[in-house]
This record gives C-alpha cells, structure tokens and sequence, in this order.
C-alpha cells in the first residue's frame, strides 16, 4: 500500500473510531520502546519482534483498502490488543513461560476471532449474491469450520518450526505416567505402562548427560491438543452467539455488530 494511502487511511481510522486509533498510539509507541530498550541490552531477536508488531498493526488498514472492506473499530482494536499480547508480551517479556495460562488465553480468543472472520466473509457472500441464501446454521457451520482450520494450519507451522529450527514452540510438559505400544516388549501392540516417574535421565552421544526431574518430558503433543481444544471452545462460544444474530436478524447483540466485517460502500 502507498504511503500516501496509508496517511489517508489513519486520518479516516481517526474520524470514524478515536478510541481505537488512541489505542493503536498508545500501542505503537510500548512497541518502539521495547524495541530501543532490546537494542541496546543486545537482544536482536527481541528487536525484530517489535518490527514485525509494527507491520502486523499495519494489516487492518491494508486488508480494508485491498479488500475494500470496511473493519470495525472494536475488531481492529481486538486485533491490535492481541498482536501486542502474542509478540511483545508473550514472547519479548517471556509471559508465555512466566504467567500460566497465557497461551491458552491467546488460543481461546484466535479461535474466537477466527470464527468471526469466517462469518464475515460469507456473510458478506450471503448477503450480497442473490443466487446464495445460506440458512443459519450454515453460515456459522462454514465459520466454524473456517476457525479450526486456522487453528490446524498454525499447529503444522510451530511444529515445522520445532523440527526445522527446535524453537519448541509446541511448549514441553512434564507428565508421570506413560502408555506407549513402542515399549511393549512383546511387540504386540500392548501399551505398556510406566507411572509415577519421578525422574528421567537422558545420555547424548557426546556424552552429555541431562537430567528431567519430577517426571518424563511430553514433547508438544498435550500443548498441541490443548490448543486446538481452546480454539475449539473459542470457534464454539463465537458461533452460538452469531447463530442468534442471525436468528434475530441482527437486532441487538451490538457487540457482534462490532466484529463483523463490511463490504465499503
């Protein structure tokens, strides 16, 4: 997008939601702090998150004039607040690690916002063709759908990411017991049990030796299925909501008004 469509567009974000644009201010401003502050502690990694939060808060504006679409000011305020939490939050202060629970909060909500942008694009579909009238149902089976399929692709990057690069972005559990077939030694496919480890111990072939206390190491296979879970809970608790949107044709529910994305006029 040009530069001068893009003055354009903010000096429009301005007028049409102040409250979202503050928030986007506010926003950008914590983004190039912390990235001056990685700069100078020498945490190059940290600093080219906050460059990829400055460009990811540009997308709304160049989704809206690419697509001609027109993104509510809660959505773009919703999609700001979450890169933030995700990017500078989650992975520059570490909250991922430090605050249990943080990457369950962020799936749950991805998934929510997955189901709405979903809806609106066959929304949009539905409302504007006069060869498609999709029932309800429909619709926000399609969005769900649309959800967990987002939810999926994301899980199929981190896991490349971990065996390409072992960025163990599938985060590791600690778990006690353990049902595996691979330690059957009958090899008879019998899931051979082992529980209340206390402590696994790990020989490298240089000769490192690593030691797991309280337990064996779950390599990303729980956090994977807790977060297509989460996305699953988030994608659900979006598509009754909107399924009575459209049951009430859209009366009320002002705040699903403030999630769904409109064609420009």
């Amino acid at each position: 997008m040009k530069i001068r469509q893009y003055i354009k567009r903010q000096k429009e974000l301005i007028k049409e939601h102040k409250g979202t644009y503050k928030l986007y201010k506010v926003l950008r401003f914590l983004v190039i702090v912390t990235a001056v502050l990685s700069f100078l502690r020498g945490s190059y990694e940290s600093v080219a998150l906050c460059i990829l939060s400055l460009l990811l808060f540009l997308l709304p504006s160049i989704f809206e004039e690419k697509l001609r679409v027109d993104i509510p000011g809660l959505f773009q305020g919703i999609i700001y607040l979450f890169i933030f939490a995700a990017e500078i939050l989650g992975e520059v202060n570490h909250y991922y690690t430090a605050i249990l629970g943080w990457d369950t909060m962020l799936h749950t909500i991805n998934g929510f916002l997955c189901a709405a942008i979903g809806f609106s694009l066959v929304y949009i579909l539905n409302r504007n063709s006069k060869n498609i009238n999709l029932s309800p149902f429909y619709l926000i089976l399609v969005s769900f759908c649309f959800s967990m399929t987002i939810g999926v692709l994301w899980e199929f990057i981190e896991f490349t990411a971990d065996q390409l690069f072992y960025l163990d972005m599938q985060k590791d559990f600690i778990i006690k017991n353990i049902g595996s077939v691979t330690l059957d030694p009958t090899h008879s496919q019998i899931p051979y049990q082992v529980k209340d480890i206390i402590k696994t111990v790990i020989y490298t072939k240089g000769g490192t030796q690593v030691v797991i206390p309280n337990g064996y190491l779950d390599i990303g296979l729980l956090d994977t299925m807790k977060d297509l879970l989460v996305n699953f809970v988030g994608a659900i608790v979006f598509s009754v909501i909107g399924y009575f949107y459209l049951r009430n044709e859209g009366k009320g529910h002002h705040f699903l008004k403030g999630l769904i994305v409109k064609p420009k006029p």
